[in-house]
């Protein structure tokens, strides 16, 4: 399948147009435009002439723009700048605020930014967000509190999560009623091609824009400066953009820049605010038949109609993204700049939605090059991406279930809830749930037609048994079988047995599985000793520290796992011909393969093992330990743990593929194994 990239907010292909400037510039306009022979006067003349264009786009009037790296750069210079004059007028025994306020959703470079130079420039000015409402739009009453003491003001015209739009014209009465001489810098990098402006008639200050926001490379920017504003240099040196801005100007980033600003003038390259409107209510359409009960974290209204930001109850951004990625559609779950670090958005959490929402928030944003076709197909996809989730139980559905075998482990914030299920009696046991993990439980146990045996956990629960009745009204059960100490309880052909060890209960699956809690694994001696458990047994606790699993053997002989291994992709084929026994295991879960198109790997055999099924598979895998194993993933993650696990309960050929699926597509490895 072709890609569909809709994580535009984050950054955008190259148009085209802006290519072949570029090219044209490093091929034939190479001059340094301050030289003064006949190449650098033609490279100086390109330079202003895309200038002269940006400014007529932007309504810079007398302003000054200076050409930069981007809008961290501009965020930077705008700060330093107006600190700067705020240290001078203090210095000269004037009074200047208090304050430096920022937005509680701006992007966090410029927080960062404002207590960066506050202290380098040892002004000890308090820096403070000012609160945002419900909708992501400041709150102009708190603002009106506080202006008067502002020394400094920071706010975006478009929030780059959510699109919402700020008013501007309401900030901008305010500080005229007041005679507020607080500084002003407005963050437009996503109201570039997307919102009309005229920044000379504006009470704005500063105001930063990033190229490759809009189709232009990365590494070209602009910064705008009010006439009259104060400037002070980032970067002094050679004196270039009239002394704003020192160092070789990047020539071939402004040629493609102008090029884009180009297309923005003509007035027909890009699509119209109704016609990107209708997209967007396409894509909606799509997303609530995909997601029942999808909830959006942005008012439609008052938002850029390119970003849609939302929420489905149940699923998590992590199992959203990899499903959107398995689908070849990518969307991310924030600001790309903090999206590795799992975090909820500080963004949503500044508009107060409540917490599952902010920690499992979805962004799909698209510039205004997209065409019919690509939203036509990517509503086809999203669509596909419903019924894969539909078909792993993981929303509702009418389809007939289909019972597996299996011990499936979820986890939650380093909690692990085991759930055993045998398709032969249609029966499950579940052991130590977790509350946050009750509704996909339920879900599966609904989808599959299950019946619960049991609701076990191997300690005192610390939510006092809150998880258990809650997984109880969700299926209308009102009360289930326990394990009987000396009979057990049978599951299809086996039994599970509850041990006593001390104030733990160890649950043993015959002897293939026990699951102990927390216990210590070398408390398991007796077990051994009395035969209950071998040393082939593996081990599944409660919490989820990363290893998955482990087994007696690996926890009593004290096995060293084997050094990490690793595969690039471009090494995989190489490797495969040098051992054709080799197995390839995808530790995808299920819904992502339901939601590809096409096999993984043209050519090769591949053994689906999601990692939350891993555990039932390690005995297997561990009886031939030299046959070498090569996890992969989406990215490497899940795939480094599952190859992790098996070294460590000395599986020594064990690999992982580096980069997992992500860097096998850019190095088109299909074609190469299946050549």
């Amino acid at each position: 399948m072709k890609e569909i990239y809709l994580d535009s907010n984050a950054t955008t292909c190259v148009l085209p147009a802006a290519v072949a400037a570029a090219r044209q510039a490093m091929e034939q306009g190479y001059g340094n435009p301050s030289s003064t022979h006949a190449t650098g006067l033609q490279a100086k003349a390109m330079m202003d002439g895309v200038r002269q264009r940006a400014s007529r786009l932007l309504g810079v009037g007398d302003g000054r723009l200076m050409f930069n790296s981007g809008a961290t750069e501009g965020i930077q210079t705008a700060v330093l700048s107006a600190l700067c004059a705020l240290r001078e007028r203090r210095n000269a025994g004037k009074r200047i605020g208090s304050l430096l306020l920022y937005g509680a959703t701006e992007h966090k470079a410029v927080p960062e930014s404002l207590a960066h130079w506050n202290r380098l420039l040892g002004l000890n000015l308090e820096v403070r967000k000012l609160p945002v409402d419900a909708q992501g739009r400041h709150d102009l009453q708190a603002l009106d509190a506080l202006i008067g003491d502002t020394a400094m003001l920071c706010t975006m015209a478009a929030n780059n999560e959510t699109g919402v739009i700020s008013d501007l014209s309401a900030i901008a009465q305010l500080l005229q009623d007041r005679g507020a001489d607080a500084y002003w810098m407005v963050d437009c990098v996503q109201a570039l091609g997307k919102l009309k402006l005229n920044l000379a008639a504006t009470r704005i200050d500063y105001a930063p824009f990033s190229g490759h926001k809009l189709y232009a490379p990365k590494g070209i920017g602009m910064l705008y400066v009010r006439a009259g504003a104060p400037f002070t240099p980032l970067m002094m040196g050679g004196g270039q953009e009239a002394g704003l801005r020192s160092g070789t100007e990047n020539m071939a980033g402004i040629a493609a820049l102008g090029a884009v600003l180009a297309a923005l003038e003509d007035g027909k390259t890009f699509r119209s605010h109704a016609e990107l409107a209708t997209f967007r209510e396409q894509l909606v359409a799509s997303l609530e038949h995909a997601f029942p009960g999808i909830v959006f974290n942005m008012p439609f209204d008052l938002a850029l109609p390119t970003t849609l930001n939302f929420s489905v109850p149940g699923l998590s951004s992590k199992e959203l993204l990899d499903l959107f990625d398995a689908a070849r559609v990518r969307v991310s779950s924030g600001s790309a700049c903090s999206a590795a670090k799992a975090l909820p958005s500080y963004v949503l959490e500044a508009m107060h939605v409540p917490q599952w929402r902010a920690s499992s928030a979805i962004r799909l944003s698209f510039g205004p090059l997209i065409d019919a076709a690509t939203v036509a197909s990517a509503c086809a996809r999203i669509e596909r991406c419903g019924e894969a989730l539909r078909s792993s139980c993981l929303l509702p559905s009418a389809l007939a279930p289909s019972p597996q075998d299996g011990v499936i482990q979820l986890s939650v914030d380093g909690q692990c809830t085991w759930l055993l299920s045998d398709a032969a009696s249609a029966s499950c046991v579940v052991i130590d749930p977790a509350a946050e993990l009750v509704p996909r439980l339920a879900a599966f146990i609904r989808c599959q037609h299950l019946a619960l045996r049991a609701i076990v956990h191997t300690a005192a629960p610390a939510d006092h048994g809150v998880a258990r009745l809650s997984l109880l009204q969700e299926l209308a059960i009102e009360q289930v079988g326990r394990v009987d100490i000396d009979g057990g309880l049978a599951l299809g052909q086996q039994r599970l047995r509850q041990i006593e060890c001390g104030e733990t209960h160890v649950y043993l699956l015959g002897q293939r599985f026990a699951f102990i809690g927390n216990l210590a694994p070398d408390a398991l001696t007796p077990l051994l000793e009395a035969a209950l458990v071998t040393p082939d047994t593996v081990l599944c606790g409660s919490r989820d520290d990363g290893g998955i699993c482990s087994t007696v053997r690996a926890v009593r002989e004290g096995i060293v796992a084997a050094a990490d291994r690793q595969l690039d992709a471009a090494a995989l084929p190489g490797f495969l011909r040098q051992h054709p026994d080799a197995i390839l295991v995808d530790v995808r879960e299920a819904y992502e393969h339901a939601a590809c198109a096409g096999t993984v790997f043209e050519g090769c055999a591949v053994h689906s093992v999601p990692l939350s099924r891993l555990a039932g598979q390690v005995a297997a895998w561990l009886q031939q330990p030299q046959r070498p194993l090569i996890f992969f993933c989406r990215s490497g993650n899940r795939s480094a743990r599952a190859a992790a696990c098996l070294r460590r309960l000395g599986h020594a050929a064990a690999w992982q593929l580096n980069g997992g699926m992500a860097m096998a597509e850019a190095t088109r490895l299909p074609l190469a194994i299946a050549a």
